[in-house]
């Protein structure tokens, strides 16, 4: 029998996702989340054969982390002797990644290269690797770029207008990331709708505790929210998005913070979290406003008008719209932010149906507005899926 099975690794700062995928039946076999890596809080939680399992991992380290999982799918010989080759989410490929590559030496010290452009998770991506090649020597492994399919922008989107050197010695422009998220998600919306996703004009946004959108024309993506940064956009759980600049010294010089700390408040004390003052889940802050409390209903409405100012901009490069895609944990779960996002969005001839968008669109292909008017739907994302798609691809292209 020929081997069919997927690894997939997601490894973030101080989390490990993991799945091994049958990407041709699209199943999921096993999967699993290790987190608070490196505190007594460690913990890995995961599902195999409808069985979930908890263990307890205080002061783990990343290494071990790795070992723990790898010892798990090895244990299995189900999977492990079924295993093709290993998919690994890699967030920052710079420039030099257009599409997903097998990972040699010389790809890995690219990705090594783009670390400081990613210094919280691409070390932590190499890590994975690594410990991948040294537990299932002999198979491939494929790196799938968050980056990447942002590559097609073109320079008048992503050049900042900055001294032109910076982008030519330093690479300072804009990336932007949850490609793996947006491409998915516009490949089903085409499927869904029964269109050429070549002759498409998509909006995605992608809505979690990060935030984006990407602006789609024709399967390539044409802008996107995120920048440099993941920081730069749109409003996202503890992160500000697009803020003035010159907050950065204004904070340093009149109130006493350093660069470091103002750097820490926009990515984990901002957003949702810095609005509300509650927290960074949308759930708990919708039953917060649902209660009157009037600081979360004034952070759902700042995340719902940024949105749909972002929305509207990117009909811009589109000129038209095909379909609005809510995917992500806020965008295929929340009724109350997709319905006042499209209220703000009258302009373009949104009419939700209300029914529909409280079902999350799963009676109606998706589609939560009225027939004969502009599509907005929700498709969820399966960004492991793809990821086990391209693997499959490249390992099976390129088999000895």
């Amino acid at each position: 029998m020929a081997k069919n099975l997927i690894l997939v690794l997601n490894c973030g700062s101080s989390s490990i996702k993991f799945a091994v995928i049958n990407p041709t039946k699209q199943i999921s076999l096993l999967s699993g989340l290790i987190q608070c890596i490196a505190t007594n809080n460690a913990s890995l939680k995961y599902s195999q054969d409808k069985t979930t399992h908890t263990l307890k991992l205080p002061n783990i380290d990343y290494h071990d982390a790795i070992k723990v999982l790898t010892d798990i799918i090895l244990s299995s010989k189900s999977l492990a002797n079924n295993l093709l080759a290993i998919g690994h989410r890699v967030v920052h490929g710079g420039e030099k990644f257009t599409r997903s590559v097998i990972i040699t030496e010389k790809i890995l010290q690219t990705i090594r290269d783009c670390a400081t452009l990613a210094p919280l998770h691409n070390p932590a991506n190499i890590l994975g690797i690594e410990g991948a090649k040294l537990a299932f020597q002999g198979l491939k492994q494929i790196a799938v770029f968050d980056t990447a399919f942002h590559q097609t922008m073109p320079k008048h989107a992503y050049i900042y207008p900055i001294p032109y050197e910076l982008y030519k010695k330093h690479r300072i422009r804009r990336y932007g990331f949850h490609g793996t998220s947006h491409r998915f998600v516009s490949q089903q919306a085409a499927i869904i709708l029964k269109k050429n996703l070549a002759n498409c004009a998509l909006i995605t946004a992608h809505l979690g505790n990060g935030c984006s959108i990407a602006a789609i024309l024709n399967g390539k993506s044409v802008d996107t929210s995120m920048g440099f940064t993941p920081l730069e956009g749109l409003v996202m759980g503890t992160r500000s998005g697009d803020i003035d600049p010159s907050f950065h010294m204004h904070l340093v010089d009149n109130l006493g913070y350093d660069i470091h700390r103002v750097t820490a408040l926009l990515n984990k004390q901002s957003g949702i979290l810095g609005v509300s003052g509650i927290d960074s889940d949308m759930r708990i802050i919708e039953k917060k406003a649902k209660a009157g409390n009037k600081r979360a209903i004034l952070a759902i409405e700042i995340f719902c008008y940024r949105l749909a100012k972002y929305i509207a901009a990117f009909t811009v490069p589109l000129g038209k719209i095909d379909a609005l895609i809510f995917t992500g944990g806020i965008g295929e779960n929340s009724a109350t932010v997709r319905a006042k996002v499209l209220s703000w969005l009258k302009c373009f001839g949104f009419k939700i149906d209300v029914k529909n968008n409280k079902q999350n669109g799963k009676n109606s292909r998706g589609i939560i507005t009225k027939k004969r008017t502009p599509v907005a739907m929700v498709v969820p994302t399966n960004e492991e899926l793809l990821i086990a798609q391209d693997t499959l691809f490249l390992a099976n292209r390129y088999r000895c």
